[in-house]
């Protein structure tokens, strides 16, 4: 979806990261973009722009196209854009409401995007470390899968609301799909759906629901792969490209370009 055809206000929001708390597992606490880009080019690289990484392993003669410069921002967009979900006393970051029904979702005037993935795909740990920068939201997880059982509404400052969807798979909510479903199908300030994928893994069966759904919904979404630093960098890349390939040719609502995330890490694109 273009930036010119978005909602008043919304256009700035995907033309640059959304967020940005990316750091290694030495910074247990959340940094300043300003620190990360302290680290040494190649940390940074790996750390920032893992595609790029991922895409310097490649053989020089491969075919394969990760997307690098569909949506490439710089050091400077990817810091202004941190303000977006920093808290301050005119950037309210606040937890809305919870809803088990689109009819008991709060009305809302703000763009939203959701998060969708399967159960212990790391959604709600992705979530809390957006939210790192506003210590006061609280964001439950659980070493258990299956945690969250409804619609979790989040206030992002001026900018947008963020939903956090329940699990899809294990220890799903009986009423999952008639829940998420509806609200996928006639949310109309629904901007842009997040579908998290376990890269360790790959595409599941319940993926490919969740996958067939969007495309079926003609939503435009956004695959996000999770826990890229528990594989070695042979099966990460194994698995990157088959996904990759995956979006080139089975999907049209999917933007091209995949957004690598560490389990311990966030680092979350919202592209044009």
């Amino acid at each position: 979806m273009a930036a010119s055809v978005l909602l008043p206000g919304l256009g700035r929001l995907f033309e640059m990261p959304a967020a940005l708390v990316h750091v290694s597992r030495a910074y247990s606490k959340p940094q300043a973009f300003t620190e990360v880009l302290q680290l040494p080019q190649r940390q940074l690289t790996k750390f920032v722009f893992p595609l790029q990484e991922l895409q310097r392993h490649l053989r020089s003669d491969s075919t394969s196209d990760l997307h690098l410069k569909i949506f490439d921002p710089s050091l400077e967009q990817i810091a202004k854009a941190e303000s977006f979900f920093a808290a301050t006393a005119r950037n309210r970051i606040e937890y809305l409401s919870s809803a088990v029904r689109l009819d008991h979702a709060p009305d809302l005037p703000r763009p939203e995007v959701c998060f969708i993935g399967r159960s212990n795909v790391g959604k709600s740990s992705l979530i809390k470390a957006l939210f790192s920068l506003a210590p006061e939201v609280e964001v439950r997880i659980s070493k258990k899968p299956g945690h969250t059982k409804k619609m979790n509404f989040f206030k992002v400052g001026k900018y947008f609301t963020l939903v956090d969807m329940p699990g899809y798979g294990y220890r799903a909510p009986e009423d999952f799909v008639e829940m998420v479903e509806t609200y996928l199908k006639e949310r109309k300030n629904l901007m842009r759906t997040f579908l998290l994928v376990d890269s360790v893994v790959g595409i599941q069966k319940a993926d490919s629901i969740a996958i067939e759904m969007c495309e079926e919904l003609a939503l435009p979404y956004v695959m996000v792969l999770t826990k890229i630093d528990k594989s070695s960098m042979g099966h990460l890349l194994k698995q990157v490209l088959q996904i990759q390939k995956f979006v080139n040719t089975k999907t049209q609502g999917c933007f091209p370009q995949l957004f690598p995330v560490r389990f311990c890490c966030t680092f979350v694109l919202f592209p044009p």
